[in-house]
């Protein structure tokens, strides 16, 4: 963007090949909007699920070390953004059960910027997620019984030892602390939200197929 305007060059020619940038994605004619806010398209992204509820789920998943959701139901839509193209929606949340539980809430909105608390709720505890670290938080009933603790990052969570636990990985066969199931369950999670909200009906987890189907 060139002044707040397209740059003139963005049109296909020497510099865009229309044809790859579509890839494996449905065919049609170059659209500008498309091509510069393609975050707005099902084609391309999953909206607020591909963006947003990605990282927070796999903090989740990896915590409680989940596995696939059993069911789910999405709901949302334009409900600020009326007259943009956009086909996704900028409000969205998601609820998923998983076998014997927990029950995962992943909300959002593109209207809004004040931040969701994110927090692992309990029956003896809460576990809020925080910038610095993390804080365990008993409810009322067992204030007396156990103390908050809170946890200041250490430097383990710096995302240069997650670069390097790869490269290691691959040349040496060192364990994955993010393996890819973990990424395979993450992106069910936000799969199913999805194909939820999409089909406008709750939908379950068929393990035996291997397919998200209407619950």
């Amino acid at each position: 963007m060139l002044g707040g305007e397209p740059d003139p060059d963005v049109p296909p020619g020497e510099n865009l090949y229309w044809k790859a940038w579509l890839g494996p994605a449905r065919k049609r004619p170059f659209d500008l909007d498309c091509f510069l806010h393609w975050r707005r398209y099902w084609d391309y992204p999953a909206g607020i699920a591909s963006d947003l509820f990605i990282h927070s789920v796999t903090r989740i998943i990896k915590a409680l070390d989940l596995r696939s959701p059993e069911s789910g139901v999405a709901c949302g839509g334009k409900w600020h953004f009326r007259e943009s193209r956009a086909e996704v929606p900028d409000t969205f949340n998601i609820m998923l059960d998983y076998p014997g539980g927990p029950t995962v809430l992943l909300i959002s909105s593109m209207a809004n910027d004040t931040p969701v608390d994110h927090v692992l709720r309990g029956h003896k505890a809460a576990l809020h997620f925080t910038r610095t670290g993390f804080l365990i938080r008993p409810p009322s009933l067992y204030a007396k019984e156990m103390k908050e603790i809170v946890h200041q990052k250490s430097g383990g969570e710096d995302i240069v030892l997650h670069h390097r636990n790869l490269i290691r990985a691959i040349r040496m066969g060192e364990p994955l602390k993010c393996d890819c199931w973990l990424g395979y369950y993450r992106l069910l999670a936000c799969a199913m939200g999805v194909e939820s909200v999409r089909r406008q009906k709750g939908i379950r987890w068929d393990a035996r197929c291997g397919r998200i189907v209407p619950a």
